[in-house]
């Protein structure tokens, strides 16, 4: 039983960094998508359809460890989890171009909040009191994070800011969905399928939409290639890994080191000082998952 017990907390231990690591791997995402040459939904596409090679290849490199786990017929939770994170992408890059960077990348992360929700209303899992706390004080981290950008009066920034929150919604049907697969089959055979359907569903958006597909140069290539593969393959897969050994509240709280990371790699990459009140945010999200994690602990 100690052994058993031991296992399960590496085992926890792992999932947690490994969702760290995602998290902080996602988090250079807004920051790619701004300085792309194409254009959002272009953007979104390429992202994903760059990835592709790499996570087919990992898939049949553990096929057969995955092929022994595969349970009933996943293929329509795989189309879902395609559709709703093409949906998360198209809308969270046009997202990124309306409003900034840091409302775009705090709305998105709104997502904790209809996590919670769908649990609490589909499978009756009232949250408990104390991952409340960690949530509420994880979400005041970020508003004091970017409290202070919030755009007034732009017809443009407020459409950005709306679609911030729809694309909360869509990447929690996306976590959710996960979730349910990673008890049935692996996170290769996931993120290959899944990428695909994505890529379908983007390229004629990215086509009719009208707006610039490809780069224009060699550098907007590299940056389309840094996106695809740190944030998809690296982030998405990690995080898709994560899904399937931590509750779903817990994991969706524990993104929130997304907008985290964002802001220090802009202060570092970009030049945008954090503010003490930002650092402040940032110290408080921390402490806000720690709180949700320990809530969570079977």
């Amino acid at each position: 039983m100690a052994d058993a017990g031991a296992g399960e907390t590496r085992a926890r231990t792992l999932a947690l960094l490994a969702l760290f690591a995602g998290a902080t791997c996602i988090g250079t995402s807004a920051l790619w998508v701004k300085v792309s040459e194409a254009g959002p939904v272009s953007t979104a596409f390429w992202r994903v359809f760059l990835a592709l090679p790499f996570l087919w290849v990992w898939m049949h490199a553990s096929r057969p460890r995955d092929n022994a786990n595969v349970q009933g017929n996943p293929r329509g939770l795989l189309v879902a989890a395609g559709f709703f994170f093409a949906g998360d992408l198209a809308v969270w890059h046009w997202s990124i171009v309306l409003t900034s960077v840091a409302n775009a990348v705090l709305l998105a992360n709104l997502a904790p909040i209809f996590v919670t929700l769908a649990a609490w209303v589909f499978w009756r899992r009232k949250p408990t009191a104390m991952f409340l706390t960690g949530l509420v004080a994880a979400l005041a981290g970020v508003m004091l994070m970017v409290g202070g950008d919030f755009s007034h009066g732009s017809g443009r920034a407020l459409l950005g800011d709306a679609l911030g929150v729809v694309t909360a919604m869509f990447y929690a049907a996306y976590q959710l969905t996960v979730k349910k697969l990673r008890g049935s089959i692996g996170t290769a055979h996931i993120m290959a399928v899944s990428s695909t359907v994505t890529a379908l569903i983007l390229l004629p958006l990215a086509l009719l939409s009208g707006e610039q597909f490809l780069p224009a140069t060699h550098s907007g290539w590299a940056k389309l290639l840094g996106l695809a593969l740190v944030s998809h393959v690296a982030g998405q897969s990690l995080i898709a890994y994560a899904l399937a050994h931590l509750p779903a509240t817990l994991s969706s709280v524990g993104l929130l080191l997304q907008p985290v990371m964002a802001g220090l790699f802009a202060w570092v990459l970009l030049g945008e000082v954090l503010s003490a009140v930002a650092i402040a945010g940032a110290v408080l999200v921390l402490i806000g998952i720690r709180v949700a994690s320990q809530a969570e602990r079977p």
